[in-house]
């Protein structure tokens, strides 16, 4: 019983956030996208260029383009994350015309600019919850996955090049150069705010560090940061050198006092610097099994 209110709680928060995530979606496409005929890529992109022509609803193209996108989904990538897809472009389609048909919101601004820059924003926002609510709304995600079994090519690679043709091809439809480069500010900017949705806004530093002085650094790491880490065993390719290195996890606000430190204790220390996202652990989130 107890697994099964948990199962229904999970779904209902998940649910609840790809509903949020349609609606801020809806008004971003009303408010910015639709009028000022900004193509984001994806099958959603071919619809607005198809809107373009016919003034057919948006949110029933997307609907219908999406139809054989998701019977090759269905059979390549399999029923439960096919049936998540399909749920998240229904609800987001439906969610779009229901703004810019049924409320009828007009643009919000006559600054293309503007509209790139909080139209990507919106969009953004909206398909970062729609992925944290463990749905998709189809489109070149699915299709990023298709070519991945088909050609080997990465989801990531994949996805870039059918928006990134879909966005130009927009220049031609409309007729108009600065189409697609204001799409691919649009994409550019959405790409960057689901990461932050999907990641966190506080990210972390992933600091390496390999040094003569490891007792010392690790004595600062610990009782001057409190943060903790791991030494491994090492060895230097130039000079082969046996030694240890440092890995550590720490608040971006803590990485100039660490920094300042090693530099003052060992000139000559390699240190490697990466952002990091979603530590799980002690001290950052806590982990927790899904």
């Amino acid at each position: 019983m107890k697994i099964l209110k948990k199962d229904l709680k999970r779904n209902l928060a998940n649910l609840s956030l790809v509903i949020l995530g349609s609606i801020i979606m809806g008004i971003g496409y009303s408010l910015f996208l639709i009028p000022h005929h900004f193509v984001p890529g994806g099958v959603s992109g071919i619809a607005m260029i198809v809107n373009y022509f016919t003034r057919l609803p948006l949110g029933v193209l997307i609907m219908v383009l999406n139809i054989p996108v998701f019977i090759i989904g269905f059979k390549i990538m399999g029923r439960k994350y096919a049936l998540r897809s399909l749920l998240g472009m229904v609800i987001s389609s439906m969610l779009i015309d229901f703004f810019s048909q049924v409320v009828s919101l007009k643009s919000a601004t006559d600054d293309p600019i503007l509209a790139a820059i909080y139209g990507g924003f919106m969009l953004g926002v909206g398909l970062g919850l729609v992925f944290r609510g463990r749905a998709s709304t189809g489109g070149s995600d699915i299709l990023g996955q298709i070519l991945n079994r088909w050609t080997g090519m990465s989801v990531g690679i994949g996805i870039m090049l059918i928006d990134f043709f879909i966005i130009s091809a927009s220049g031609l439809a409309f007729r108009q150069l600065e189409a697609p480069l204001y799409g691919y500010i649009v994409l550019f900017i959405s790409s960057k705010v689901i990461d932050m949705i999907l990641e966190g806004w506080n990210y972390t530093k992933l600091v390496i560090i390999t040094s003569t002085k490891t007792e010392e650094i690790q004595d600062f790491i610990l009782n001057t940061l409190d943060r903790g880490g791991t030494a491994l065993k090492s060895r230097t390719l130039y000079l082969s050198r046996e030694g240890e290195t440092i890995l550590t996890v720490i608040h971006r606000k803590q990485l100039a006092e660490l920094r300042e430190f090693i530099k003052s204790i060992d000139e000559n220390a390699f240190v490697i610097i990466n952002d990091t996202y979603a530590v799980l652990g002690k001290g950052f989130k806590a982990t927790q099994v899904s």
